[in-house]
């Protein structure tokens, strides 16, 4: 079954969302995308669903529930239905199979696991978007999200919640001494961990201690060096891991892993939030740490740095003058009742004023291009949202989409390979070797 551009064979779990902090300052971003109340897809009149009732299920629970509530009781107001919130956990696919099996599936579901939506849609589960709820869509997102959301040509889901994998998050007060300044490229990147290195701390920080951080760095120098395509069928194994775009990608990152200058050592020892710590801990040694929006959530547990204050973040960057790319992941939701209450909600997800309803209260970055950004909380979380809204290229984090015995094993694999390439990195042509045998191995071809 096609998906188009990706073909997806593994779901990717849902990342840690921005907190809602009140932020003063960011390292780069631009303003908002519209005015309050001017969005640009809300329904011109809506339905009257009074006497209709919705079952929706998502993973959130908390915080993220209420606010999600918040949107569905929009919803409600506007249309008169009556909407029922459950959680599923972590366990999407075995409460959902389930429901299904016994007849009573939600309405509405919200999966983090593309994956699972595919299989809905294999399996006859999956409702196809109606003309409005298509329309809404095709209006508010860039064609990656709608491409992300087609199986076989036609399209199934709405992307309401989405990540940003491509941050590179700093320590500001070690910049700022160092004399060191946001990256225009990547050697200016190097340039500037060296600028940070010769202030006396190590340029960045990398804890890869289980290998998944590793393939993350991949991942953004691949789909920045590769494009798109490329992208598309290394994670199908459509090309071999020995194809000379992977070299390329391997070659760039040997010039920052193999640097003892910029690399703070003990790197394949190191925890990843050990990495956020030895940036934004209480005594800091590094300046930069590579990672996720969810680095948020370490840096405001390790409680000795401010996020939007001293850290700040800026978008991985660019390699050989590639367009601004995002590596990402999210929640889409999916139809599983042909009733009309159904189809009028993912209209009404589709639409910027749904999400709008969330962003306000944090948490929520949208993938939605017609939300007004100017409502985002604070900088930082505006940053996020509008690197994923303007990027070029946006692809879903690689290793989450390859078979689990490649792509999501402790000490096998994607994950202990490039460990091993972080531990001895100029030997490319081994390491891609070892990853083209262990591809094809669980590939099975």
């Amino acid at each position: 079954m096609n998906r188009s551009p990706l073909r997806f064979r593994r779901g990717l779990l849902a990342l840690g969302a921005v907190a809602a902090l009140v932020l003063t300052s960011c390292g780069s971003g631009g303003g908002g995308a519209g005015s309050p109340g001017e969005s640009a897809s809300a329904p011109a009149e809506s339905a009257d669903l009074s006497g209709v009732t919705l079952q929706v299920s998502a993973s959130w629970s908390g915080t993220e529930q209420a606010n999600f509530e918040k949107v569905l009781g929009l919803f409600e107001e506007q249309t008169g239905a009556t909407v029922t919130y459950t959680s599923f956990g972590d366990n999407a696919s075995t409460v959902l199979g389930t429901q299904i099996e016994g007849g009573n599936p939600p309405d509405v579901a919200l999966l983090s696991q593309p994956a699972l939506l595919e299989q809905f849609v294999a399996d006859k589960h999956a409702q196809p978007l109606s003309d409005q709820a298509l329309a809404a869509v095709q209006q508010n997102y860039a064609q990656d999200w709608v491409d992300l959301g087609t199986v076989d040509g036609t399209t199934y889901g709405v992307w309401f919640k989405a990540s940003n994998k491509s941050t590179v998050w700093y320590n500001a007060d070690i910049y700022n001494e160092a004399g060191a300044t946001t990256p225009t490229d990547w050697n200016d990147f190097l340039a500037q961990l060296q600028t940070v290195s010769d202030a006396g701390y190590a340029g960045i920080s990398i804890g890869a201690d289980s290998g998944w951080p590793l393939t993350d760095w991949f991942e953004n120098v691949y789909l920045r060096t590769a494009g798109g395509e490329k992208y598309d069928q290394l994670t199908q194994h459509e090309i071999p891991w020995t194809d000379p775009s992977v070299e390329e990608a391997l070659t760039v990152l040997a010039e920052l892993w193999g640097n003892d200058q910029l690399v703070q050592q003990g790197a394949a020892q190191r925890t990843f939030p050990e990495s956020v710590t030895e940036v934004f801990g209480a005594n800091p040694k590094a300046g930069t740490v590579f990672e996720g929006d969810f680095v948020t959530s370490n840096i405001a547990e390790d409680g000795n740095s401010t996020v939007g204050g001293n850290a700040l973040f800026y978008d991985f960057p660019s390699v050989n003058g590639s367009e601004p790319a995002v590596v990402s992941g999210g929640d889409v939701a999916v139809a599983l009742t042909d009733n009309k209450g159904a189809a009028e909600l993912m209209t009404f997800l589709a639409s910027p004023e749904a999400a709008e309803a969330w962003v306000p209260a944090g948490g929520l970055t949208s993938p939605n291009k017609s939300v007004d950004t100017s409502l985002y909380p604070d900088d930082v979380s505006r940053q996020i949202a509008e690197a994923v809204v303007g990027a070029q290229t946006l692809r879903f984090d690689m290793s989450d989409l390859t078979p689990t015995a490649f792509g999501g094993t402790q000490g096998q694999g994607f994950w202990q390979i490039m460990i091993d390439f972080l531990q001895n990195p100029d030997d490319v042509s081994g390491t891609q070797e070892a990853l083209e045998k262990a591809a094809a191995a669980a590939y099975g071809n």
